[in-house]
């Protein structure tokens, strides 16, 4: 990369501070663990996913820092977001140039085509849900069937393709890409309810963001929207809360959690949260896989769900 793109791609990737010194900040590498087992799933060393695994990676980080400028975001893994840093501008170049690497990494391997036409299709379903979930902040009229459409498209696409990527690398079998590909969307789904509803109620050292951030910048993120729609009282009052201008308060952002919470729309996303991670399970279930590779993917998802299986 050139120098500043560079400096403001490692810094998102939390390689280094903003001055250039190093430091560790990075996040927790799920999607190059799932592209490099899915190598492994083919019974290929862990090595042959290593271009997949940088690929999504480097699309990931593309993702959030665009992500961050259009949310506002000012703080992400305990430290300012790269734009609140070097600027609006230079954060999405950097995306920009990460993203164009990602495409390299996998355009390099020989054979590497099929590989190159699913991640292209899953980086055109994330900024579709990326733009979908940008288009609901101004509505009031948001359904749950579409936000769950939303977040199939912006998170569960691409850790769709973190679970198949190795696997095309090194020519997998349709039925095992085809499985791959089924346990990593519902693991994307089960993984986007269990971070909205951290974005609510997760504790501040363990999200990186502030307590109540989806809240504050009144995101209608899965829980939010389900409350929405719920009806009653304390669904007209989150409603209302949603359409003032002003900036909520300390208090009225507990105010709106409670409110999330007592039309029954928090019980409902942990519920799809287990059922989708059960979805998951069962597609892992009828897969050929060697075993350890099968419990490596189990321990992932136990991991970004919080549930054992």
């Amino acid at each position: 990369m050139d120098p500043d793109n560079r400096l403001v791609a490692g810094y998102q990737l939390g390689y280094w501070n903003a001055d250039g010194s190093p430091t560790t900040c990075q996040g927790k590498g799920l999607r190059p663990a799932l592209a490099l087992l899915s190598a492994q799933a083919t019974g290929a060393d862990l090595e042959a996913g290593v271009p997949a695994a940088a690929a999504v990676e480097l699309a990931h980080n593309f993702s959030l820092l665009h992500d961050d400028v259009m949310d506002g975001d000012t703080e992400r893994r305990h430290r300012p977001t790269a734009w609140a840093v070097f600027g609006t501008g230079p954060a999405i170049l950097a995306g920009d140039a990460l993203v164009a690497l990602a495409y390299e990494a996998l355009a390099e391997v020989r054979g590497g085509g099929p590989a190159v036409r699913r991640f292209s299709r899953d980086m055109r379903a994330l900024i579709c849900g990326q733009g979908a979930d940008l288009a609901f902040q101004r509505r009031d009229n948001v359904t749950l069937d579409e936000c769950l459409t939303m977040a199939g498209n912006k998170t569960a696409a691409l850790l769709s393709g973190s679970c198949v990527l190795g696997a095309l690398l090194c020519d997998g079998a349709p039925g095992l890409v085809d499985g791959l590909s089924r346990f990593g969307f519902h693991l994307g789904l089960a993984f986007q309810l269990v971070d909205d509803l951290l974005g609510i109620w997760g504790d501040t050292r363990r999200t990186g963001k502030p307590t109540g951030s989806d809240l504050r910048g009144r995101k209608r993120s899965l829980p939010v929207v389900c409350a929405l729609n719920a009806g009653g009282g304390a669904s007209s009052a989150l409603m209302e809360l949603y359409r003032s201008s002003a900036p909520l308060t300390d208090a009225e952002v507990a105010r709106a959690a409670a409110l999330v919470e007592a039309t029954g729309a928090r019980a409902w996303a942990e519920r799809e949260a287990s059922r989708e991670t059960d979805r998951a399970w069962a597609e892992l279930a009828g897969l050929d896989l060697p075993e350890q590779v099968r419990q490596e993917f189990t321990d992932i998802a136990t991991f970004v769900t919080g549930r054992d299986r």
